[in-house]
């Protein structure tokens, strides 16, 4: 039982989707977590190729899509932060508290990648959710002692919403009803990013 582990699932939230709210309910089913935390990149460095929604919109979409979930919290302390968002940071910011980082396969793959990532690795469990197109010996490569979590790969991808809505679909049952009617009030993702 993890209940006294901080569990953080972070992201650009750009928009918060259903897979992300799965891979919430995934972590704290499978690791028997008391919450778990959703982190709003503030300035995510390696996502520097594309324009990002405004912190407030991406903090407003993602408290819309946890509202009613009673175990789901939002730590916007990144979203303070000045410069660049680093992982490390925040584990750095939590001292000794243990720590589970909940990232999806294609993050998890490229651990490496991130700044200062021995660290990482180091100070904080990581518990992997299954995305479609990443085996898991490329994540195991990154993070030898990654946790599987048991929920199945959902194909759903910020990017793939955000260019739906430029082109004029609709997004509607992909993210939380909530979520999608504060899309529709501020127009957000019309023009392709």
């Amino acid at each position: 039982m993890l209940d006294r582990v901080r569990a953080l699932l972070g992201g650009t939230f750009d928009p918060p989707h259903l897979g992300h709210l799965a891979a919430g309910e995934a972590a704290y089913r499978s690791l028997g977590l008391k919450s778990v935390a959703f982190l709003p990149a503030g300035d995510p460095w390696q996502k520097r190729d594309r324009s990002v929604t405004g912190a407030e919109h991406r903090l407003a979409m993602t408290r819309t899509a946890i509202a009613d979930v009673s175990y789901f919290t939002v730590d916007e302390r990144e979203l303070h932060r000045d410069g660049p968002s680093y992982t490390i940071d925040t584990l750095e910011a939590l001292g000794d508290e243990r720590v589970v980082l909940v990232l999806g396969a294609d993050a998890a793959a490229g651990l490496r990648s991130w700044h200062r990532a021995d660290e990482v690795a180091e100070r904080a469990a990581i518990a992997v959710v299954p995305r479609a197109g990443i085996a898991r010996s490329a994540v195991a490569e990154a993070v030898p002692d990654a946790v599987w979590l048991d929920m199945p790969e959902l194909p759903i991808s910020g990017a793939d919403l955000r260019a739906r809505v430029a082109a004029g679909a609709s997004i509607r049952f992909l993210v939380r009803a909530a979520v999608w009617e504060y899309i529709e009030m501020h127009g957000l993702y019309r023009e392709a990013s």
